[in-house]
């Protein structure tokens, strides 16, 4: 039985994910309205990384004989002052989304919940892996300029995945 406090912390976590997947939905249609089709098709990838990551959560929930929880998800924005803007926003995103999974991690363990706290270290790698290629896209993006986004959105659209 997953204690109350850490239940509601999970179920929290699940809608973030899905808001997770939505940002990046949305940053996915930003891109292709301003013609940058491979950053479109990464960010694309991204979101159905991240629902994969709800659902890896609600199995979880519903295995260990917990109520899923869902709710509804908030509207992501639409818009960014430009391409390195959106990234940014993104790498800013998976450091919050780091620090929710921490505090889940965090509350396991003083609940003495092991099962959970188990569970959360494929998220808490998968995390480092999430800050690192969104920050060196950002990065990338401030090394080549506006006027080289063109070599960044080639590159990004030979990404496999999510198909």
């Amino acid at each position: 039985m997953i204690p109350d406090r850490v239940l509601k912390l999970l179920n929290n976590q699940i809608n973030a994910e899905f808001y997770s997947a939505y940002l990046y939905l949305s940053m996915s249609n930003y891109y292709e309205s301003i013609n940058l089709r491979g950053f479109a098709k990464w960010m694309r990838i991204q979101a159905k990384e991240e629902m994969g990551h709800a659902i890896k959560i609600y199995d979880y929930v519903i295995a260990r004989g917990g109520k899923v929880n869902l709710m509804k998800i908030e509207k992501p924005p639409q818009e960014w002052n430009s391409p390195l803007h959106a990234f940014e926003e993104a790498y800013a995103h998976e450091v919050r989304v780091t620090k929710m999974i921490n505090n889940i991690y965090t509350a396991a363990m003083e609940e003495k919940d092991y099962a959970t706290a188990s569970m959360l270290k494929w998220f808490i790698d998968e995390q480092v892996e999430e800050e690192a290629s969104t920050n060196e896209i950002v990065q990338r993006i401030k090394i080549a300029g506006e006027e080289r986004l063109f070599l960044i959105d080639r590159e990004l659209g030979s990404r496999k995945g999510g198909d």
